[in-house]
């Protein structure tokens, strides 16, 4: 552990904590943001009324419309000569949101960033392949100053130019990187074009997030890269890459670093706390921020907390995989499909490679769904057995179209968009 004193906290005294310090968010945000004030006024709280972790509940939840209502600032707990830094969405699903740091903030996202690399294998002075994006998305920045914090030796590579990854891996030989998973799998790909294999470089862990990914995808960037993967979860509203991770000797659940967010799992429809082991959806709060503390952040992602005892001494909760966005479900003819399910039907088939892409149409009144797999070989007989699985796994008929390597869309580095929705369109 990075922070032994502080990972494997006792549960009471990490309980005690974790109630001083939402107490304090409430009252910092009663007294400096009037959203804030507004919002507990209208559910008729107030911010002396959290007397238990279990009062939590009664406390209205913080959505990213608030966050887009209070453009580009309003939601900010100290004076804008404090800031030290602005991070913003891209906008893509609708209007900007920015979210702000300052000093104290800046340290606690390198303190959560330089735990996530350490569980996820990485010690002081190995050299760190940063492949995440700089500039307004956290990811670049977020994870170097963790590294640096950790006392890595960071190269800043940020995302896309995909030949001159391949000549750092060679000539640097790092053995930590950090990306998206689907840029893992491109990585790998202009490795193995230029003969290059996992025992020719120095690589040993991944460190992958800022998407959905299943045990397909890991077992590929484990077997292509001659590496160790791990998940690091985060969004910028909370902090950025570094609310949680797995450890690299477990890869079962990513351990949210609980002094600083606290989790919950609530009914995507109800919005009630859901018991542990239960899917729903995360809803985190900001406990130690001090320039954007966010109370009861919907996350929108679906997970659960994973119920029983960890190997690692650890004290804090495990998520489990991210299975899918509340607005990413689709609902075909009834049913509730994620492309997570999806991308596990074909981990049990083990005749495709991991790259997949869902295209959603409408025929007359009725939705369809095709999955398009690249697969070394065409056959008759495995497209109608990725149909039958899917039916018998998901509950949905869908169609199933083979494709050559190498034929589907490839990350540069940022999110790669695995649904495309011609349903509108049409």
């Amino acid at each position: 552990m990075f922070q032994p004193e502080l990972e494997a906290l006792p549960v009471p005294a990490l309980r005690a904590l974790q109630l001083t310090r939402l107490q304090a968010m409430l009252a910092r945000q009663d007294s400096q943001v009037p959203a804030y004030r507004a919002k507990f006024q209208a559910a008729g709280v107030s911010a002396a009324d959290l007397h238990t972790l279990d009062d939590l509940a009664r406390f209205p939840f913080t959505r990213k419309d608030d966050l887009r209502a209070a453009y580009p600032l309003g939601l900010v707990a100290t004076p804008r000569s404090n800031l030290r830094r602005i991070h913003a969405s891209s906008g893509t699903s609708g209007r900007a949101t920015t979210v702000a740091y300052d000093d104290h903030d800046l340290g606690v996202f390198a303190e959560v960033v330089a735990r996530s690399l350490y569980a996820a294998g990485a010690r002081p002075g190995m050299t760190f392949h940063n492949a995440y994006g700089y500039g307004l998305f956290t990811g670049g920045l977020g994870t170097h100053a963790g590294a640096e914090r950790l006392g890595l030796c960071t190269v800043p590579v940020s995302g896309g130019g995909t030949a001159r990854q391949v000549d750092l891996l060679l000539d640097l030989q790092p053995e930590v990187i950090a990306c998206t998973p689907s840029y893992a799998l491109v990585l790998a790909e202009a490795l193995e074009a230029r003969g290059v294999h996992p025992g020719d470089l120095a690589l040993r862990y991944a460190v992958l997030g800022a998407e959905p990914w299943a045990e397909k995808t890991r077992a590929a960037v484990q077997a292509r890269l001659g590496v160790r993967a791990t998940n690091i979860y985060g969004l910028s509203e909370l902090i950025g890459p570094g609310v949680s991770n797995e450890d690299v000797r477990e890869q079962q659940g990513s351990y949210v670093w609980e002094d600083h967010f606290y989790p919950e799992i609530v009914d995507p429809h109800s919005g009630e706390v859901l018991p542990e082991g239960e899917w729903g959806v995360l809803v985190l709060s900001s406990m130690s921020r001090s320039a954007l503390p966010l109370l009861r952040y919907w996350t929108g992602d679906i997970t659960r907390l994973l119920p029983g005892d960890n190997r690692t001494g650890r004290s804090m909760r495990r998520m489990d995989i991210i299975r899918g966005r509340s607005d990413d479900l689709i609902i075909l003819r009834g049913v509730n499909v994620y492309p997570t399910q999806l991308e596990a039907v074909l981990a049990t088939l083990g005749q495709t490679t991991p790259h997949y892409q869902v295209v959603l149409s409408r025929t007359g009144l009725l939705d369809e769904l095709t999955l398009r797999l690249e697969v070394p070989a065409a056959s008759a007989a495995l497209q109608d057995e990725v149909v039958r699985q899917v039916k018998a796994q998901v509950g949905v008929t869908i169609r199933c179209e083979l494709c050559a390597p190498g034929t589907l869309p490839r990350s540069e580095g940022g999110k790669l968009r695995r649904v495309i929705d011609l349903r509108e369109a049409r």
